[in-house]
Parts: structure tokens; C-alpha cells; sequence
């Protein structure tokens, strides 16, 4: 189903959060890369939101993240 990116950053426990929905306690949560996780659909298994742990740490490193999931960018349609 395709939905807006929601994009929000907890700087108290440096985790990014990236979505197509909010949060609820029924998604599954699921480790993909280390500090990657990814909160699932407990119904049809699809990647809802993901956590990105540590990401100023490793912006302030250099380090560059590959994230194991397959993305499709694309701008809405005007109705």
C-alpha cells in the first residue's frame, strides 16, 4: 500500500524512525542489520517502519548505511 514516508528523529536515544504508518504494539520487530530494525505487519509480513539505532554516532563517523530493504521513491499523483 503506498503512504507518505513519515520522518522523525528521538535525539535523546539517537534512533531515526522512517514509516508508513505510526508505531503499534502489534507489529513485529524483526533485527535486519545490526542497529536496523524493522516493525512488520504481523498480518502480510511488510516492512511498516524501520529504527535506525545510533544514527548520529554513525553520521559522525562516516560510516554510510545500506539498508536490507527494497525502496520505491515515487511522488503522489496529483488526484
Amino acid at each position: 500500500m503506498a503512504a507518505p514516508l513519515i520522518v522523525e528523529y528521538d535525539a535523546v536515544g539517537d534512533i531515526l524512525y522512517l514509516g508508513k504508518t505510526k508505531p503499534y504494539a502489534q507489529q513485529v520487530s524483526e533485527e535486519i542489520d545490526y542497529g536496523v530494525v524493522a516493525r512488520l505487519n504481523p498480518s502480510t509480513g511488510e516492512v511498516e517502519n524501520l529504527e535506525i539505532l545510533f544514527f548520529t554516532a554513525r553520521a559522525k563517523a562516516g560510516q554510510r548505511l545500506s539498508i536490507p530493504v527494497l525502496a520505491d521513491f515515487r511522488l503522489p499523483q496529483p488526484a
